[in-house]
């Protein structure tokens, strides 16, 4: 069986790949500094694990010896909070990082790099449901995360060109499930485990970002991890881009009263809105009928059943710190 390396392996998408990739039977590397703290401490008997910084070009080579396929997800990562607090940050070491793991699998001639990137590359759109081909009409992004997602595209492209290293480009479009964190401060991380947290600490009215009239489609990370794979397996999709997600749409006021319910609040649900961020997007839906046509995947577990299984497993998480 082919040799897969997951870089950011030990984050929250990148350990849910890699537990579907060891239960299919592949042999995994992982590589990962663990910046935000171990995902899968305890399972690392399973898989090779390598505590690198992917922003050193010497230590990233390394890394690649004997890999067949790589999952690249490391990147600077988190909420719409973190975006505005970093940007230089971000668009600095995600270019670094991108330019150690490409330049890499082009020198050790890998089959194939799977590219990891994000909705957040459409944050500029004016076009619903947003497909692929989109991105050659629309502005690009104004958030330095965005940018970067969207470099990372194009160093696929360009490797590809001048070293013939086969790529797929997955826009992944706001993953959730367990084991993953809210921030320290609201927007670090991402909505739904920051908004659990708030509800469940006793935030009344409950504090919202904007008018609640924003609008996301959600997809449960096991999903996104098949679809990922998916890609990576399917001779179909080399050197194809496919929008990652599901295309049910949902207000955040709307989510807001699905996790209320969920979380148990006796109280009558109420809102208090105040000031978004700069760059929070009014609007995001794929269009992902491309994966689903070319590779046959789409998404199975509904916003439903997936929030409720989150607020369960956040509930009893936080429970346990508190005692």
């Amino acid at each position: 069986m082919h040799t897969v390396l997951v870089t950011g392996g030990e984050g929250f998408i990148g350990s849910t790949i890699t537990s579907q990739l060891i239960e299919k039977g592949y042999r995994v590397r992982v590589a990962d500094n663990i910046s935000k703290g171990p995902n899968h401490a305890g399972k690392r008997e399973q898989y090779e694990f390598l505590n690198v910084d992917l922003t050193n070009p010497q230590a990233t080579k390394k890394v690649f010896e004997d890999v067949d396929y790589c999952i690249h997800l490391a990147a600077k990562i988190g909420g719409i909070g973190y975006f505005h607090k970093y940007p230089a940050t971000i668009l600095s070491e995600n270019n670094k990082i991108n330019s150690s793991v490409f330049e890499a699998a082009a020198q050790h001639k890998i089959q194939r790099l799977v590219y990891i990137s994000s909705s957040m590359v459409f944050e500029r759109s004016d076009r619903f449901p947003s497909n692929e081909a989109d991105l050659k009409i629309i502005p690009p992004p104004k958030t330095a995360y965005g940018f970067s997602k969207l470099i990372g595209e194009w160093y696929c492209r360009a490797f590809f060109e001048e070293f013939g290293l086969k790529y797929n480009i997955c826009r992944l479009f706001n993953a959730y499930g367990k084991n993953e964190w809210p921030g320290e401060e609201v927007g670090y991380a991402h909505v739904i485990p920051d908004m659990i947290k708030k509800i469940l600490s006793g935030d009344y009215p409950l504090t919202l970002l904007g008018d609640g009239e924003q609008t996301r489609c959600f997809t449960h990370v096991e999903d996104v991890a098949k679809g990922v794979i998916a890609v990576m397996e399917n001779e179909k999709g080399i050197n194809e881009d496919f929008n990652v997600g599901s295309s049910d749409e949902i207000k955040m006021i709307n989510l807001a009263k699905k996790i209320w319910d969920l979380c148990g609040i006796k109280a009558p649900f109420q809102a208090r809105f105040v000031e978004g961020l700069e760059h929070d997007i009014k609007r995001r839906v794929p269009n992902c009928q491309k994966v689903e046509k070319m590779i046959g995947w789409k998404p199975r577990i509904k916003l439903d059943q997936g929030l409720h299984e989150v607020v369960t497993w956040l509930k009893k998480e936080l429970e346990h710190i508190q005692n």
